[in-house]
């Protein structure tokens, strides 16, 4: 059973033992379109920088991380995660894997559009959505299955390749929340109740070929 520390602090984490990877995974920084209200959707097709409060949180997670011994980080390939990700790694004089695999969901036609306009102007497709995104997914683009069917096997494959050390992951919002679903045995349907906060940390044990969560959107760094 996974369980939650919402104040944990990552920077306290103990190294792990030679048979499990611990792997560190993040939300990218916040990006302008993130901190608006309300915020516009941007999933592959948008490959926005970092703001300035996403550069500042991406430093408070560097600092809540300096103190582990990183043996690798990874990341997105689009811009928002890779810059954060390098923040990350630079106190650990580390260089950045990135993989298309982790990329933010294909959002369709609601690119740049936030789910108030989307809610008002196509209610039924909105409504699909949000009653099961595993099957009806964003208009025109993916739904939370298949981004966790690519998802998931690349960061299996990290941590399979990492046993006995500790690593880092700079995912997406839809990319966590996704993945942590197929975690936790969590139907799609409710994966949207997963809060991910831009460089929020949750922490994973990969062993024997079985993942576990331990915890879920540590945020206290960034506070």
């Amino acid at each position: 059973m996974a369980f939650v520390r919402r104040g944990y602090n990552p920077a306290m984490y103990r190294p792990p033992p030679p048979d499990t990877c611990v792997m560190f995974l993040l939300r990218h920084g916040a990006t302008e379109n993130n901190l608006l209200k309300p915020p516009k959707l941007q999933g592959r097709g948008v490959n926005l920088g970092l703001s300035p409060t996403g550069r500042t949180q991406a430093q408070q997670a560097a600092a809540a991380l300096a103190g582990q011994q990183l043996a690798a980080v990874y990341s997105s390939s689009l811009v928002r995660a890779r810059e954060t990700a390098e923040i990350v790694a630079r106190p650990h004089a580390l260089s950045v894997t990135t993989s298309d695999a982790l990329v933010e969901a294909d959002v369709g036609r609601w690119e740049m559009r936030s789910w108030v306009d989307i809610a008002r102007e196509e209610p039924e497709a909105y409504q699909l959505f949000q009653s099961d995104p595993g099957e009806h997914g964003y208009a025109g683009g993916e739904n939370m299955r298949q981004v966790q069917a690519r998802t998931t096997p690349a960061l299996r494959e990290f941590m399979s390749a990492h046993l006995g050390q500790q690593i880092v992951v700079v995912g997406h919002n839809v990319v966590n929340r996704a993945y942590l679903a197929s975690v936790m045995e969590m139907p799609l349907a409710r994966a949207r109740h997963l809060h991910q906060e831009n460089c929020g940390i949750n922490i994973l044990e990969y062993r024997g070929g079985e993942t576990k969560l331990v915890t879920l959107n540590a945020v206290a760094h960034l506070y």
